[in-house]
């Protein structure tokens, strides 16, 4: 059974930094490409980095670039998000995703229907 699960949110001052982890079971993430995303309040789900399968593309939205970095360790099925300088608008629910290569639509595209399977979420809160 195919599982994407998400580990590393919390609550965090500004200008301070989180790991998000997402780890997948039931299957071998070598042959998908990945992203996460994310939700506020009140907002709709927006694409916040996505990677290649191989891990050597990546694109970003502009709120987050030069802050986030996203990245994946294939030997341990697992993907990140390294977010640092944090602000108080990046307070949301992060969702990891994943599809697979022959799935229609592209990590660079990035966004919700290029991805077929979700994690729960992780919550982040950016506040003093």
């Amino acid at each position: 059974q195919l599982q994407l699960v998400e580990s590393g949110g919390g609550l965090v001052q500004p200008g301070g930094s989180l790991r998000l982890s997402c780890a997948a079971s039931g299957f071998t993430l070598d042959y998908y490409r990945a992203g996460w995303f994310r939700q506020a309040p009140g907002k709709e789900r927006e694409g916040v980095s996505c990677i290649s399968s191989g891990g050597g593309s990546t694109k970003y939205a502009d709120s987050v670039k030069g802050r986030f970095t996203i990245s994946r360790d294939n030997a341990k099925n697992t993907v990140y998000l390294q977010m640092n300088s944090l602000k108080p608008e990046d307070t949301a629910v992060y969702y990891c995703a994943a599809a697979p290569s022959y799935y229609s639509g592209s990590y660079y595209h990035c966004g919700r229907a290029d991805f077929n399977s979700w994690g729960q979420g992780t919550q982040v809160t950016v506040s003093s």
